[in-house]
This record gives C-alpha cells, sequence and structure tokens, in this order.
C-alpha cells in the first residue's frame, strides 16, 4: 500500500472520531448554570447521545468504507437543513460532517477502482 492510500485510508477514520471528540465537547455545556454533577448529568448523558450515534457510524465505517460516506453526508445535510437559519452553526457542525463523509466515498471508491485493477491484471482473459 503506497502512502497516499495509507493516507486516504487512514484520514476519514481519524478524521471521524476527531469530529466525535469536537462535538462530544459541546455536551460540556449541561455542566454550566450552577448545577450539581448529580443534576447535570442526565442533561449531559443526553447530550452526548448524538455523538454515540456518530460513533456507532464511524465504527460500522471503519469495516464498510461507503457506510461511512452516505450516513456521514446524509448527517451533514440533514443537520444543514435543521438548522438552516443559522449559517454559523451548519458551518460548524455540517462542514465536518460532510468532509468525513467525502473522504469515505473518496476512499472506498479508491480501493474499489484498485481491486478492479488488480483482477483486471492478475485474471487471465478466458
Amino acid at each position: 500500500m503506497t502512502r497516499s492510500n495509507r493516507l486516504l485510508v487512514w484520514s476519514p477514520r481519524i478524521l471521524a472520531v476527531a469530529v466525535c471528540f469536537f462535538l462530544g465537547v459541546f455536551a460540556l455545556d449541561a455542566f454550566e448554570n450552577g448545577k450539581t454533577v448529580a443534576e447535570a448529568l442526565p442533561d449531559f448523558a443526553l447530550h452526548l447521545a448524538p455523538v454515540l450515534v456518530l460513533l456507532a457510524v464511524a465504527g460500522a465505517a471503519w469495516r464498510w468504507e461507503w457506510v461511512g460516506g452516505v450516513a456521514f453526508t446524509l448527517l451533514a445535510a440533514g443537520y444543514a437543513f435543521a438548522a438552516r437559519e443559522h449559517l454559523s452553526w451548519v458551518l460548524c457542525i455540517s462542514t465536518p460532517l460532510f468532509l468525513v463523509g467525502a473522504l469515505y466515498f473518496w476512499s472506498w471508491l479508491r480501493q474499489r477502482m484498485s481491486r478492479l485493477e488488480w483482477n483486471d491484471v492478475h485474471d487471465p482473459p478466458r
């Protein structure tokens, strides 16, 4: 595997986890407003639910890259539609999701093309 192929395989995976951590930081606002830790934990768990879904998608995409391409792109589009009146929110949340989805698609297509080329070279015509 060439260096560019390794970079293309690992960059969407690493960025997907980084996006999950980035979005998880927003859950920390549950601890504001003078609440005790016990009072804030249910809110914190509720704020982390989307991040856990995103981590599950990243886990599935680790094995099936096309799943990551579809899911991250749809999540980006869905959030952009839901928050369409807040451009800064859309740019902050949907852009990283879309970037990860595009990288997963690119990686999937690149590996698929390399498999097809390998089969063309190594399988003699009948």
